[in-house]
């Protein structure tokens, strides 16, 4: 079995050809691993592992007891943080490497081949730092350099390949498999009492078993020698700059989607942290599996079924500007009416709002790409805007969380009590609909795409 590429005299060329459903097939398959392995650790392994670290451990009741609940919030967030400025570097490198790269086995498999090893490598490793924060953050920064490495490369096939009449619903399959991957890996680990070394250790297995079938039955066409751009130092950094004046439909889509998946990270990255330390529930991991399976129906729904009906009619904007108000909606649920019961229903409004947000919006990208030679490295660019706000989000969610909980409480520092906690996360989810709102409004100033 095969799939199809672009011959190397169309290389550069918008793709026509529909591919089949095999391709589709792999490539989500692809894309489950991925997001297994990344979000897992996010959502679940590496705040509970911090908190272990630092003697609070999420699940037992214990973290109930301790005036210090704040000290795993901000580790976290100055781990994802860092972790963040080396997807900042990453996600563009690998994209413009790729675009230069003239391997008899194509531009990007070399580059999902060597992501998905330092992806999976860098998580076993992570998992065995049970005693420092500071192994913690060194290999889960190498972690996400694997994945932004992995997923740069992956990204880059869609415009390789995919004609635009069918990229929602291909987007789509980038989109589903982020909701079912996040559930399954919260479900291997909690669901089946696995250590956190072990939970790591799966998910590694995952991304390189799912990975492995794109990876080999991919067709992409190699760049010859004399197609290759010219290529230096100089060239190379001068391409991570992408002029929003001359190119201000790709400016405006860059923005709109940093604005949205910070708000959306702003509400989802401390969610474990505000089931154990804002609700008060001494039962987190459950809770938060509960809401990841309510988030992950509603998601699935909206990222394929927004997806085609985007293709059908040849409309993007209209799909992302509701997105992002119904994420909006569902992080002012939680500021405003902070209950077990009411998060339920936000997070089925935010698996609506994101899972057609995902889909859209990175077909929308794909249609506002300045240069055809420069895909992959352009897609980095526009990838940075996914991954970064990710990783930087805890950081920015801990210093909101630490200043409204120390303000309420009457403390400045990492012993807030408890009493402020709800005052700090409800200030947080405020932020997330504050930045879901402006990203929304990012996105109307596109003239290129309907």
């Amino acid at each position: 079995m095969t799939t199809t590429a672009q011959p190397s005299a169309t290389l550069f060329s918008e793709p026509i050809r529909r591919v089949p459903g095999r391709w589709i097939a792999l490539f989500a398959t692809a894309w489950l691993g991925i997001w297994m392995a990344q979000l897992t650790p996010i959502q679940l392994l590496l705040p509970q592992q911090i908190a272990e670290v630092l003697g609070l451990p999420i699940d037992t009741g214990e973290q109930l007891a301790s005036e210090n609940w704040l000290e795993p919030v901000i580790a976290f967030g100055v781990i994802s943080a860092i972790a963040g400025l080396c997807a900042l570097v990453a996600y563009p490198l690998t994209g413009a490497l790729s675009d230069r790269t003239t391997s008899r086995f194509g531009r990007r498999r070399p580059w999902i081949l060597a992501g998905t090893l330092i992806f999976a490598v860098s998580l076993v490793l992570l998992g065995l730092q049970n005693s420092s924060l500071v192994g913690v953050g060194i290999f889960w920064s190498t972690a996400l350099i694997g994945f932004c490495v992995l997923t740069a490369a992956i990204t880059a096939t869609i415009s390789d390949q995919v004609p635009v009449n069918q990229r929602g619903f291909v987007s789509g399959w980038v989109s589903a498999p982020q909701a079912v991957g996040t559930i399954l890996g919260l479900v291997l680990v909690s669901a089946l009492g696995l250590s956190t070394l072990v939970g790591y250790l799966v998910v590694a297995i995952v991304v390189v078993a799912l990975v492995a079938p794109f990876l080999v039955l991919l067709k992409d066409a190699p760049l010859a020698a004399d197609q290759r751009p010219e290529f230096s130092l100089a060239i190379l950094l001068s391409g991570f700059w992408v002029s929003p004046r001359k190119y201000p439909d790709f400016g405006w889509t860059l923005l709109g989607r940093i604005l949205v998946n910070l708000g959306n990270a702003l509400g989802t990255t401390q969610l474990l942290y505000f089931l154990a330390f804002g609700l008060g529930s001494v039962n987190a991991l459950d809770d938060l599996l509960i809401l990841t399976a309510v988030y992950m129906v509603f998601f699935i729904i909206a990222a394929l079924v927004v997806g085609k009906l985007s293709d059908r009619i040849g409309q993007r904007k209209i799909f992302v500007y509701i997105s992002a108000y119904l994420q909006a909606v569902a992080a002012l649920l939680l500021a405003f009416v902070p209950q077990y019961g009411v998060a339920i229903i936000a997070a089925g409004i935010l698996g609506l709002g994101y899972g057609a947000f995902m889909a859209v919006d990175q077909a929308l990208a794909t249609q506002v790409l300045p240069d055809s030679h420069s895909r992959g490295k352009d897609l980095g660019i526009m990838n940075i805007a996914t991954a970064v706000p990710q990783a930087v989000a805890p950081l920015l969610g801990a210093i909101v969380v630490v200043v409204f909980a120390g303000l309420a409480s009457g403390q400045t520092d990492a012993t807030a009590g408890f009493a402020g906690a709800n005052v700090g996360f409800g200030a947080l989810f405020v932020a997330s609909a504050v930045f879901a709102v402006l990203g929304g409004l990012s996105i109307m100033p596109i003239k290129s795409v309907k």
